[in-house]
This record gives structure tokens, C-alpha cells and sequence, in this order.
């Protein structure tokens, strides 16, 4: 049951935009360094953090030419790019509209299919005769369940729709995913509820009106901003249009707040990281159909357990008592709410310090960029060097809808 908070419009706006998720950030991070809360910053660490994702920056995109940290790369894993032959889905797609709706219904659906696999789960690809795991795992496994036509109503259509969604059990998701006794998946409920509540979505939410389609949130955006689209206005739709399949979250009256948490000390913390996560996805669809979309950089970056992740395993933040390492943590529990928002405010610091380095404007190098070339990857290859399997620094109980 989700608990119910009296806000007026305004601060359920203010609340749903990056503005909040920054200072609460911001609001989080003098709390820990005033010596509250569970973990110690440690400035001196920051220097060592830029430089060591600055190399990684620079030996994973030497000429900087980075892309956005979006799902589309984890459709690229091992060297076949799926994402171009998904572009020759059907002669019948020749429209410009309608290839971005499929795209975004491919990419929404995959997106909410991305919280942690855990460490055992991998996915096998026949056609490349190659194993995948974590997110790029999770990428190849959506995209190939998304191209079977179970998320559609026919059936047999590459698209999502209402019908369809509403209709996908665990046992499709275990079948297409791969996940056996020797092979599970974390949170395989969960990530079906959240299809199920997109279908639901699709079904009634005013954004997805069209016809019922994830993909119809470009149809949405084009009726209100025309061809020139605000990230932040991208970023509205996704809240908007999907607030309400997240279970068990903080609503105000009839609207789902998403991921919103409620910190014992600092009230309500808003993060909406998958939400970005998504929006970022979102852009090189809208961008391919033709409509120019401005203020990248409003958005902000992800706390996830990568970036989490490498500011732990970096030093940066340690944690006060050693002890809760090996603690299980709930995404509601204090910790994890002060973890993720400490994520986003260093994720700019270490953001601004990049730019500055590099010579380059937020406008020109945003955080989508920095996330993509340099601090999910940084995360990712200190958690290898640490820790057997790459394994997060914090032992996360997750339920397949946060992480």
C-alpha cells in the first residue's frame, strides 16, 4: 500500500523535476558533511576520482565523441550493432513517426526491464553464440523478448501496446530471459508487474492516448512543444505518463511520485533514476524523427549502484561503520537514500570538474556524456577490481523496480 503525502500542485511540480532531485542532493550532502547520516566525505579523494574517470574517458572514447548514456548502447554489446538492424524491422516502417514509436516502445519496455540482474543471471545470444550479462544481458534478453511480439496484441507485431503488456506473465519473462534454478533472475515479479502497470498506463493515461502505445509518448510531445522539445519536458511525459505503474510509492492524492523517498531526517527525497535513465533512451529516437530537443544537461545524473558505486570504491564517501557493508539494505531504508542522493550531487562535482578539464561547455559535454564515457564504466571496473564478480559495494535488496 502506498503511503499518501498532502502536496499542493505547485510542489508536485516542483517535485517531478530536477530542480528538487538536485537540492535534495544538495540538502542530503551538507547533512553528511555537518557528520549526520551514515557516511564521511572525504574531499581530498575527489581530485584522484576525476582523474581516474577522466582516463577512463579517454581510453573508452579517445576522440570524445561520446554518446548519451542511454539503453541504445546495450543493444550494441559485442560487437553486432542491434540497434541498426532493428532500424530494418519491416519494409512495411517507413514513416518517420511511426519507426520512433516502435523504437520507444522497444526502449520503454526495456528500460523498465533494466534494474540488477544479480550476479548469477547471463544471457545466452545463439545467433553470436556469446553470453551477456547485467545490464548489456538484460539489453540483448529485452530486445529479442520485445522482437518474439509478446508485447503485443497480436501477438506477433514488433510493438508494445496495452493489451499486450497487460498480458505478459512470469512465465513469458523466464522463458524469454533465460532464467532457470542454475540461472535466476532478481526480481522476475517485479519487473512483470511493472509491464503489466505500463499496459495499464497505455491504456488510460492521456499521454499514450494515440493508440495505446508506450511509443506514443512522442505523439504527446510533438501535440504540446511542436518540433523543438525540452529534455526536461521529455522527462515530464515519462513521470507523468508512467507515474503510476511503480508500486508501493509515496503518492500525493492521485499521483504516484515515483522515486520519492522518505528520509527519518530530511523528509521527501526525490531521485526518478530510472525515469532519467529512460528520458536519456528516449532522446535518440525523438532526435532521429527529426525534432530537435534542447537542455540536456537540466538533467541530472543517475544513482545507480555503478556511480554509487565508484564513489565508495574510489574512497570519496566511506562509510561510517564498516559494519553495514555486509548489512542487506531496502531502497527505503535511510542508507540507501542518503547513498543515491550523495550519487547525484558528486556525479555534478565531478561532472563540472570533467567539463572544465576537457574545455567543454555542459551544453557541449552533459552529464549523458560523462555518465556514458566515463563514471558508469569507472564504477563498473573499480567493482571488478575489488570484489569477485563486479558486485556492488553495498548489498542491495532489490525488488527489480529501482536498481
Amino acid at each position: 500500500m502506498s503511503k499518501q503525502v498532502t502536496l499542493s500542485n505547485e510542489q508536485i511540480d516542483y517535485i517531478l523535476s530536477p530542480k528538487a532531485i538536485r537540492d535534495n542532493a544538495k540538502k542530503v550532502f551538507d547533512y553528511t558533511v555537518e557528520g549526520n547520516g551514515y557516511f564521511a566525505f572525504n574531499a581530498d579523494k575527489m581530485k584522484p576520482t576525476v582523474d581516474y574517470v577522466l582516463t577512463v574517458i579517454r581510453k573508452n572514447y579517445p576522440d570524445l565523441n561520446i554518446p548519451f548514456h542511454s539503453r541504445w548502447g546495450h543493444f550494441r554489446v559485442g560487437g553486432t550493432d542491434r540497434a541498426k538492424q532493428f532500424e530494418t524491422v519491416t519494409d512495411k516502417v517507413t514513416d518517420k513517426m511511426e519507426l520512433a514509436r516502435t523504437k520507444l516502445d522497444l526502449v520503454i519496455t526495456s528500460v523498465l526491464l533494466d534494474a540488477g540482474a544479480g550476479a548469477a543471471w547471463k544471457y545466452f545470444e545463439e545467433s553470436s553464440g556469446k553470453s551477456f550479462n547485467r545490464s548489456e544481458g538484460l539489453g540483448v534478453a529485452s530486445l529479442y523478448m520485445f522482437k518474439s511480439g509478446v508485447m503485443a496484441s497480436d501477438k506477433k507485431s514488433w510493438k508494445a501496446d496495452a493489451q499486450g503488456l497487460q498480458s505478459v506473465t512470469a512465465s513469458d519473462l523466464e522463458k524469454h530471459f533465460q532464467v532457470t534454478a542454475d540461472n535466476p533472475l532478481v526480481g522476475v515479479q517485479g519487473r512483470v508487474q511493472l509491464l503489466n502497470n505500463l499496459g495499464k498506463a497505455c491504456a488510460r493515461n492521456p499521454v499514450f492516448k494515440k493508440d495505446h502505445r508506450p511509443g506514443n509518448i512522442i505523439d504527446h510531445l510533438a501535440e504540446k512543444y511542436g518540433n523543438k522539445i525540452p529534455a526536461t519536458a521529455v522527462l515530464r511525459a515519462v513521470l507523468d505518463g508512467l507515474g503510476e505503474i511503480w508500486p508501493g510509492r509515496i503518492s500525493a492524492g492521485d499521483v504516484n511520485l515515483g522515486d520519492v523517498w522518505q528520509h527519518s531526517k530530511l523528509d521527501l527525497v526525490p531521485i526518478h533514476k530510472l525515469s532519467q535513465w529512460m528520458t536519456y533512451s528516449l532522446l535518440e529516437p525523438i532526435m532521429d524523427a527529426g525534432f530537435e530537443v534542447s537542455g540536456v544537461e537540466g538533467l541530472t545524473g543517475l544513482a545507480e549502484y555503478r556511480n554509487g558505486g565508484l564513489f565508495i570504491d574510489s574512497g570519496l564517501l566511506t562509510m561510517k561503520d564498516q559494519a553495514n557493508l555486509a548489512k542487506a539494505w531496502t531502497p527505503d531504508s535511510d542508507l540507501i537514500i542518503e547513498w543515491r542522493s550523495l550519487t547525484v550531487y558528486l556525479l555534478d562535482q565531478v561532472g563540472d570538474a570533467i567539463q572544465k578539464s576537457l574545455n567543454k561547455s555542459p551544453q557541449d559535454f552533459p552529464l549523458a556524456k560523462i555518465l556514458e564515457g566515463g563514471t558508469w564504466w569507472a564504477g563498473r571496473f573499480l567493482a571488478q577490481e575489488k570484489r569477485e564478480g563486479g558486485n556492488p559495494p553495498l548489498n542491495i535488496q532489490s525488488d527489480g523496480t529501482v536498481f
